[in-house]
């Protein structure tokens, strides 16, 4: 797997742009922009260029107040569709792929499910379709919820009952080891039981999003089983910064090693 910086995390103490080039300098495969909508798509997609990384993810936009998305909140459908066409626009000028969307707190707002679920169905499957056209696949991210309470998914198993029930070729699976850890999730085990519907792949340590600790058995035998399953090639580097931007990520080279195909056996 190629390794991606999402600079929504990574090298926070410099310019959102200028991260851009911390992440070149140590060389990191691609870029994760969850929120880009400040900057203009051509001068992003220039500043890529110049760093030779490719855009490889960003989100739906959040809400004028805030809102972590759209998707599962009834009465939203004016605010979801213009999100959507934002993002594809966006992915457009910077030949992003993959776009994040974001499905919003229905929960919080005492929505029942099946209204709820209704909601989530029609504007995913029309999203599904002007992604398709564009050539973009759409992910689901659950989202835990300790740190996210009354969003529409906390765990892969809920995404998957919707991505199987609607079927659709370019929908598919965010699987991010933070959020399942935080949810008491065996995280291997969630991986290799939802692998076939993944299309990305997050990674962050458990309960405070640091980088990946390979001290840890468990995070050990989470990447070696990476370097074996067919989850869309990429690996977002989604934890916070290092002390300084100028003294790089200290676990790159282990991570690397850890994702080759020949890394694979038992964990010592």
């Amino acid at each position: 797997m190629k390794l991606a910086a999402n600079i929504g995390f990574l090298y926070a103490e410099v310019p959102l742009m200028d991260r851009i080039d911390c992440a070149a300098r140590d060389g990191l495969d691609g870029i994760e922009c969850p929120f880009p909508y400040d900057l203009p798509p051509s001068v992003l997609a220039q500043r890529l260029r110049a760093a030779g990384l490719p855009l490889v993810l960003i989100n739906t936009p959040q809400g004028p107040g805030g809102e972590p998305g759209f998707a599962a909140v009834n009465g939203q459908q004016e605010y979801f569709r213009a999100g959507i066409e934002q993002a594809l626009e966006m992915a457009h000028y910077t030949a992003c792929a993959r776009v994040h969307v974001m499905a919003g707190r229905p929960w919080t707002e005492g929505r029942c499910e099946q209204s709820v679920l209704a909601t989530l169905q029609e504007n995913l499957g029309w999203a599904e379709w002007q992604a398709r056209r564009a050539g973009v696949v759409l992910l689901l991210e659950p989202l835990n919820r300790l740190d996210m309470p009354g969003y529409a998914y906390h765990r892969p198993a809920q995404v998957i009952q919707v991505l199987e029930h609607l079927n659709l070729p370019n929908l598919r699976l965010q699987f991010d080891t933070f959020h399942a850890a935080r949810e008491n999730l065996d995280v291997l085990e969630s991986l290799l039981a939802c692998a076939a519907w993944i299309a990305h792949v997050q990674i962050a340590e458990a309960p405070h999003r640091t980088a990946p600790d390979l001290s840890r058995p468990e995070t050990v035998q989470t990447l070696r089983a990476l370097s074996t399953l067919p989850c869309g090639g990429w690996l977002g580097l989604e934890f916070g910064s290092p002390a300084s931007a100028s003294s790089g990520i200290e676990c790159l080279q282990d991570l690397r090693s850890l994702l080759l195909p020949q890394a694979m056996g038992t964990v010592a």
